[in-house]
């Protein structure tokens, strides 16, 4: 059905395009695809790649372990698309080739939407699970999966592990359910649960729609969060709306804000240290006598696009860690929709046309 859906979009998309002459492919051409897929897979191939599994709430258990190209191509047989996936492609690393074709210096690519992920550019002898021929750049492309990552030292709360414990991949992704779009708003619920129950932050009662799952999202905590009215209104007409509490105190309301900045900041300031440890492992984290190449950071997702907050918070948190010298030698960029751009690009360079 996932497929399905994908394949029938594709097909609306064609349709549209092709009432002009510009988009007419010659007889005997085959359309050719870059396919974005933004979740793990084993990928040996540079058009196929085999799920190893889901993340962001994603549950489809008879998909885990095939090959993701194999179920679009045959979805896009049963909806009558002529078309060729020429590449398959991760967000993070269609992001990191769409920003490297406008910018040579782009050399690292971040994900911060509803997950988040991480790829740079690597010296193939700095790889030692790579066992074959170095390319002839001597570079390669390494997708992290850095949402996945664990590590005693992540300062991890109890609403975290509540979190994690109801998710649909408990064990996993813990670092991108502390930065991520996707969880951010849910954190804040459960906060406000808590405070509510135990502290009766919204009056004698807790409200009942709280102790709905997900009931936050992280676009209306990025409203309440960059309220500038000197009532919060935007806050009281967010509870009002989405939890159903009518009245609420302007304290309560600048408490609701308080929350939101700690929650966001944890998370702005996690990401940047992600992106501090890829600069130290590529060498470009301090002044080596004063020379370091220019290194711009290809930045894709809502969450970094829209949440203001999130975003100052991240820059200058990197710019505390790496120094105001260095800091000059380091650029991020927003790259929108890179990943799709990246993707086409890559599908151009492998086309069997070529």
């Amino acid at each position: 059905a996932l497929f399905d859906f994908i394949a029938g979009e594709l097909a609306k998309f064609i349709a549209s395009e092709s009432e002009s002459d510009k988009f007419r492919l010659p007889p005997g051409r085959q359309r050719e695809l870059g396919f974005t897929f933004s979740f793990p897979v084993m990928q040996l191939s540079i058009d196929s790649g085999t799920l190893i599994r889901w993340t962001k709430g994603f549950s489809i258990d008879q998909m885990v372990g095939k090959d993701v190209v194999a179920e679009l191509t045959k979805a896009m047989d049963r909806q009558g698309v002529d078309m060729r996936v020429s590449a398959l492609v991760n967000d993070t690393v269609g992001t990191l080739a769409g920003g490297r074709y406008d910018d040579k210096d782009v050399a690292v690519a971040v994900i911060l939407g509803t997950g988040s992920n991480a790829a740079y550019v690597e010296r193939a002898q700095a790889i030692p699970k790579w066992h074959g021929p170095h390319p002839k750049s001597g570079e390669m492309v390494i997708n992290m999966e850095w949402g996945n990552f664990k590590s005693s030292h992540l300062p991890l709360t109890e609403y975290d592990n509540t979190l994690d414990a109801d998710s649909l991949n408990p064990g996993e992704q813990i670092f991108e359910k502390m930065i991520s779009g996707m969880y951010l708003g849910e954190i804040l619920r459960r906060i406000l649960y808590r405070m509510a129950s135990e502290a009766a932050l919204f009056g004698d009662t807790v409200p009942p729609k709280l102790k709905t799952q997900f009931v936050l999202r992280t676009h209306i905590m990025s409203a309440m969060h960059h309220d500038s009215s000197a009532d919060l209104k935007v806050v009281g007409d967010k509870l009002k709306e989405i939890l159903e509490i009518p009245n609420t105190s302007l304290a309560t309301r600048k408490t609701v804000v308080e929350i939101c900045n700690i929650i966001v900041t944890r998370g702005a300031r996690l990401a940047a240290a992600g992106i501090l440890g890829i600069l130290k492992k590529i060498g470009r984290d301090n002044l080596r006598d004063g020379e370091i190449p220019k290194t711009v950071i290809a930045m894709d997702g809502g969450l970094y696009e829209h949440y203001t907050e999130y975003r100052n918070c991240l820059e200058n948190t990197l710019n505390e860690l790496i120094g105001d010298k260095l800091a000059k030698h380091i650029k991020l960029i927003l790259s929108n929709d890179g990943s799709g751009i990246g993707a086409a690009l890559l599908a151009a360079c492998n086309s069997q046309y070529n």
